[in-house]
């Protein structure tokens, strides 16, 4: 049975409003999650990895600023909660800056935050806590467009900048809220100065320290560094918050391994969840053939676009494969279901969609009273080529006909009732 075809409902308010299992910090000990990764995070992959199995799923880390403006819009057409922005000054269709699906990810979706700026993280987490588990804010990420900021690991060259954030999301929004704030940092040299640092962060108030064990300088080919782990998860336990350990996780099992020989409290999967989302699953992982197909059945019922289907895929998919040239290769999704060999099977049109191709958009704004089609019609560009006045000769002459708008509407609700709420 399809993902979607599951769940009906549709989700017009924030998370805290269904029926969800509230994030106890108490039971998340011994549990292993999927860490934020850019690009690799989006939704399909953050539902996969829960359908396999994962405690908690990351979201990709969202800059302040690109939070900040959005305006929270249900998605009706695939029942998700979509925090879009105008583009290019309202002239093209609104990019989807964050998107997420309560029915699944209510409860088990952590909002990582990139900021460098107590007043624009507070602004930009009050955008999402209503329908998130979590607020955690990325002071670990080394890479230029973050650090040049002042922003990812840069912060923790700046504790001061650091705890003043963390405890401005604690006041300002975690506490409100009743929701989590919590950090993800690396290792510094020497490590006494992680221990300091980890030490300042557990007077902030938040309930969780997630450690990836490298140090700034260090790239992921470079084998994590556990040495100080353990000396880590036991100044966070006497704190009373959780300590999560990152780096170099590639199985549930190695995470609980992890976990009883450092005390941590549970273990983030990055690399080897973006090659296999199924690694958290409790014993074997599945074939890559059968999670691509997965993935891609995820990615298509969402409406995921179409680069980020592809970036992914060239994850999951091995390069000397057969397949992996011709995915490379493809144009569409379509194209993508036809090579893996799966129905390609999209989310169905919303009921306005079904006028738009019917009747056209002017008609059907027209009857749903749109304020932009009537401005439009008045404009004096259209007057002058006579549209405004067409549009009106038109439906009297169907009126004439007998054939109204109206009733080709109404065939239209007939075939899809349960539509009918979306515009009616």
């Amino acid at each position: 049975m399809r993902l979607l075809n599951l769940y009906s409902k549709t989700f017009s308010q924030p998370f805290a409003t269904f029926p969800s299992s509230p994030l106890n910090l108490k039971t998340m000990a011994g549990k292993c999650v999927l860490a934020p990764m850019v690009r690799t995070g989006e939704l399909p992959t953050r539902l996969l990895a829960l359908r396999y199995g994962a405690d908690l799923v990351w979201g990709p880390e969202t800059v302040d600023k690109g939070i900040i403006g959005t305006q929270r819009v249900v998605n009706s057409k695939i029942n998700c909660i979509d925090f879009v922005k105008p583009q290019n000054g309202g002239q093209y269709d609104e990019k989807v800056i964050f998107r997420t699906y309560p029915t699944m990810e209510a409860g088990k979706l952590i909002f990582q935050l990139g900021t460098a700026s107590p007043e624009l993280a507070v602004e930009a987490a009050k955008i999402v806590v209503s329908d998130v588990a979590g607020i955690d804010v990325n002071s670990g990420c080394p890479k230029h467009f973050s650090i040049h900021s002042g922003m990812g690991a840069a912060l923790l060259k700046n504790p001061d900048r650091l705890v003043d954030i963390l405890t401005s999301l604690v006041t300002e929004v975690g506490v409100p809220n009743s929701v989590p704030i919590s950090v993800k940092i690396r290792l510094l040299e020497p490590h006494s100065d992680t221990i300091g640092l980890v030490q300042r962060l557990c007077t902030t108030g938040i309930s969780r320290v997630t450690v990836h064990c490298r140090t700034i300088p260090m790239r992921p080919r470079e084998p994590a560094v556990r040495d100080v782990l353990s000396d880590i998860a036991n100044v966070c336990r006497e704190a009373g918050i959780e300590c999560f350990a990152n780096g170099d996780v590639d199985s549930r099992a190695h995470a609980e391994e992890l976990i009883g020989k450092h005390g941590v409290d549970g273990c983030m999967i990055a690399r080897a969840a973006e090659t296999n989302p199924s690694v958290f699953l409790p014993g074997e992982k599945l074939p890559w053939l059968d999670v691509a197909k997965e993935y891609t059945r995820i990615a298509v019922e969402v409406d995921n676009h179409f680069p980020n289907i592809k970036f992914c895929l060239s994850h999951i998919i091995p390069g000397k494969t057969d397949l992996y040239p011709l995915i490379s290769r493809s144009k569409t999704a379509r194209q993508i279901c036809e090579i893996l060999e799966i129905p390609y099977e999209p989310p169905a049109p919303r009921l306005e969609e079904n006028l738009d191709k019917a009747f056209g958009k002017a008609a059907r704004a027209e009857m749903v009273g749109s304020k932009a089609v009537q401005k439009a019609k008045s404009s004096s560009t259209v007057k002058a080529a006579g549209g405004g006045d067409s549009v009106k000769h038109r439906e009297k002459k169907r009126k004439e006909r007998g054939v109204g708008l109206h009733s080709e509407i109404t065939g239209i609700l007939e075939q899809e009732p349960h539509q009918a709420a979306i515009i009616l």
